[in-house]
Formats: structure tokens, sequence, C-alpha cells
């Protein structure tokens, strides 16, 4: 990762004071008494990727006292966690009104968003997906990278992952067992995801149908990755398809898988490539690619100033150490793709799309 630092955001300008000024009074953010105006309160409306949500809920607080003492504005959040899936429809399909939009699959925003409701999108952090699991999971000292897949299949095993339709560690986790095929000769897919599920394969081609059915007890799936954590750390799930900084956030154990197929190198990206998925809930197809977190912010943004604002301090100095403090590298600097706001022109490469 690029070690180079970006300047740290410049104090802004305090906000205008309120209604009731002397005339011919200068803006100075104090009232004609001398003493500070109270901050102005605005809401920042947060739809984000479940695997966000801790180093979200660190960056909200973070800026919450940024913005108060140097905006002159008092945040409150309404953060709402879910597949990055369901996180662009709230928006593209519900109508919902967002100031953030934060995902775990980056490419959801230019397939979905734009042009209509964005025009803009920025690349931040990375990620792997690995097998989490507790010292409660059934042979928690035998499995490794070499005989994973063996250790699921066992009788009395269970294992679970998020529903491809609505969230990208989802229908990653079925593509890494794809790719694993391939990268292990042995029809792994077919074991562990066609016997289990109705989610299938066509050649390289998984087909995700827009109602996930389970055929066993065996798999257990959820709307996001984050659902099954808790029941792994109970005890009443073995194994769990995760990113590895949620495993490391919840100090979970796990093993990492071989570069061919856990989706982390971007020098394997043409070999990702050769499986693909094609989810139900949209009938976009998606290949296997490295994992790439993006965001925005809406057109209709409701507080757009706000939250290019906090856009702003994600991408600075202050996103990449609470990013990497929580296990998860960061793009450095990120990379902006479409019509760049010029507020976070100093804070990203620009790329074209």
């Amino acid at each position: 990762m690029r070690k180079a630092a970006i300047p740290i955001i410049a104090v802004l300008l305090l906000a205008v004071v309120a209604a009731g000024c002397i005339e011919g009074s200068s803006t100075t953010g104090t009232s004609t008494s001398g003493t500070a105006s109270a901050p102005k309160e605005e809401t920042l409306i947060i739809f984000h990727a479940g695997s966000l949500s801790i180093p979200f809920q660190q960056l909200e607080e973070n800026f919450a006292k940024y913005a108060e003492e140097n905006l002159n504005v008092k945040v409150k959040f309404d953060d709402e966690a879910s597949g990055s899936v369901m996180a662009v429809r709230k928006v593209t399909d519900l109508r919902k009104k967002a100031d953030i939009v934060a995902v775990a699959d980056y490419t959801l925003i230019p397939q979905l968003m734009v042009p209509n409701y964005t025009d803009f999108y920025v690349i931040f952090a990375t990620n792997e997906i690995v097998i989490a699991f507790t010292d409660k999971s059934k042979y928690a000292n035998e499995i490794n990278s070499s005989n994973w897949y063996e250790i699921l299949a066992k009788p009395g095993v269970t294992f679970g992952f998020s529903d491809p339709n609505q969230d990208p560690c989802g229908y990653r986790s079925v593509m890494v067992m794809k790719l694993a095929d391939y990268y292990y000769g042995k029809p792994i897919f077919e074991t562990l995801v066609e016997k289990n599920t109705n989610i299938y394969a066509n050649g390289s081609m998984v087909i995700a149908p827009k109602e996930i059915q389970l055929k066993t007890n065996k798999v257990v799936i959820r709307p996001k990755e984050t659902d099954l954590t808790g029941l792994v750390e109970s005890g009443s799930l073995d194994y769990y398809f995760i990113y590895k900084s949620v495993a490391e956030q919840h100090h979970l154990r796990y093993i990492e898988l071989p570069n061919d197929i856990n989706l982390k190198d971007f020098k394997m990206a043409d070999y990702y490539g050769k499986v693909s998925i094609k989810i139900g809930a949209t009938g976009k197809v998606i290949k296997a690619k490295p994992i790439v977190y993006g965001i925005t912010v809406p057109k209709n943004a409701p507080h757009r100033e706000l939250a290019m604002e906090f856009l702003k301090y994600l991408l600075s100095e202050n996103g990449k150490e609470i990013f990497q403090k929580n296990y998860q590298d960061f793009i450095w600097p990120p990379v902006a793709f479409g019509s760049v706001p010029a507020e976070i022109k100093n804070e990203v490469r620009v790329e074209k799309s």
C-alpha cells in the first residue's frame, strides 16, 4: 500500500450566524452578544455494506466531533447496514433518499446507479474472503487451507454464507467455491452448494435464483454476511465465508484461502474472471474479480454539502487510519471516476471509467 500522505483536511469556514444579527454586522459565527452561535443540527442518511459497520461507526463518531468543532454543525446519523445490493436498491428501486451509499463491490455503483442516481464514485478499500470459525466449531483444530472443503462436507458440519441476491459477500462466496473446482480439480461447488441449495452452475456461470431455497439443514443463508457472525460466535453454526476484516474485528479464528480463489490478488484478476454469477434479483451478470469497495453521494442527497464533508473525511488520512486499525486495507490514494466533485478532488486520484 502506498504510504505517501495526503494533507489533513483544511479547517472550513464557520456556519453563517442565525437570523437576528444586527444589520450590517459581519458573519463571524458569533451572536450580537459576542458568544458563539449554536451549531445547527443535520442528520446524514447512510446506506452501507454490513462489513463496513465497525469502521463506519468509528468514522461517524470522529466526524461528528470534527463537524461540531470545525463546521459548527451537530451531526446525527441515520445509519442503515445491509447487503450492498440492497443498499443500492433502496435508492434505485425503493426511491429512498440517502446522503452516502457505500458498497462492498464498487461495480454496483456504475452498473446500477450511474447515470440516473449518481455521476461519480470512489474506490477506497479492499478485502479477501476467508472461512471463519471458533474453538466450538467441529474439527476446528483440523481445518486448514488444503482440506477446508473436505471439513465442510463432513456429516454434522454446518456452514453459511450471505444471500447472493442481496450481498456481494454472498455471491463472492459461491464464486470462491466455484473457483475452487478449478484450483483443486474436484467438484467442490456441486458438493457444497448444489447439493444443499437451489443455486447451481451452468459451466463456469453460477445461477442464483431470485428466491434462494435450502435443500438441507447443512447450509445457513442470511441477508448480509454479518448476520451470520453471532451464529458462529454462539456455536450454533460451525463455519462461514466472510471478509477477513470482519473475522479480525470479531476476534474469530479463520483460515486464509489460496490467492487463486480468495479474490484478494489483483494479479489474479483474469483468472478470477473466468467464473461469473447471474443474480436473480437484478438479472445482472457479475464476474469474479478482486474485492474493492466503493462509495458515492447520490444526486438527490438531502444534505449534499455535509455529505461531501463526510466523504472528504473518509478519504483523508483520518479514514485511512480508521480502516487500517480495523484490519482493512485502504487504497492510497483513493481513486475516483466520473464527474468527480471539486470538493474531493484533492483527496483522490481521478481516472477515466
